[in-house]
């Protein structure tokens, strides 16, 4: 019963796929993940400018419990694109964009996983008496750091630290790339990548536009510009 019914689930996201959109749940965990990285990231600004007291250890508690929030659902969302595939869509059409788009992909899996466990590393390793919990309610452990030694603790801390800021800063410059790049296929190229993860944007007729011809010399332009300076770039 329960193959059949994973069966129908899965039928049911291939339909939406079959259309190039992607799946309800899939578009659920691709804006609320939105969300959530953009609230930590201003979250974790503010509460960096805030003095030491009462205030601040309240906003590193917030802070803490999206962290484990966002954990839990980036594993479901991978987990949910290995069983449901996304749709075949303009963005996958072969070219430098593609390749682009993928490594972006990448990029931002790395980082949505990598962000919540040095967090989470950090407080095992030296802030042990905080307690993490599930959206408030169901307990969290720590990672199992109490065997290291001090000096062991505070070095996990400091790479994690290190860690932690360098996939913050790799976000800020992914993540106007990324809108830039579903604006470009939106206005500019006039595909289907935006509709597929935001239905409710209605696609635009496909037809060729002055923009569109800019684009174009821009990009024949650059990679004129490139095979000069690099005469095995294709």
């Amino acid at each position: 019963m329960i193959d059949r019914l994973i069966g129908n689930i899965l039928q049911w996201a291939a339909g939406h796929h079959d259309e190039g959109r992607y799946s309800p749940v899939a578009i659920v965990f691709h804006w609320t993940m939105a969300a959530l990285v953009t609230v930590q990231l201003f979250w974790g600004w503010w509460m960096g400018r805030l003095p030491a007291g009462g205030a601040k250890v309240a906003a590193h508690d917030l802070h803490y419990l999206i962290g484990v929030l966002m954990l839990v659902l980036v594993i479901g969302r991978l987990s949910w694109r290995m069983l449901a595939p996304g749709p075949i869509n303009d963005a996958d059409k072969p070219g430098w964009e593609s390749t682009a788009a993928h490594i972006t992909h990448y990029v931002f899996y790395i980082c949505l996983f990598g962000l919540p466990l040095t967090g989470w590393a950090m407080i095992s390793a030296t802030a042990r008496e905080q307690e993490l919990s599930l959206v408030g309610y169901i307990p969290w452990p720590l990672m199992p750091m109490q065997d290291l030694t001090a000096v062991q603790r505070w070095r996990v801390e400091a790479i994690s630290e290190w860690m932690h800021w360098g996939m913050v800063i790799a976000l800020l410059l992914m993540i106007p790339l990324h809108v830039g790049a579903a604006i470009k296929h939106h206005l500019i190229d006039r595909d289907d990548v935006l509709h597929g993860m935001l239905p409710v944007v209605p696609q635009l007729s496909r037809r060729r536009t002055r923009w569109q011809r800019r684009w174009r010399a821009l990009e024949g332009w650059v990679k004129s510009l490139a095979r000069r300076l690099w005469p095995g770039f294709r």
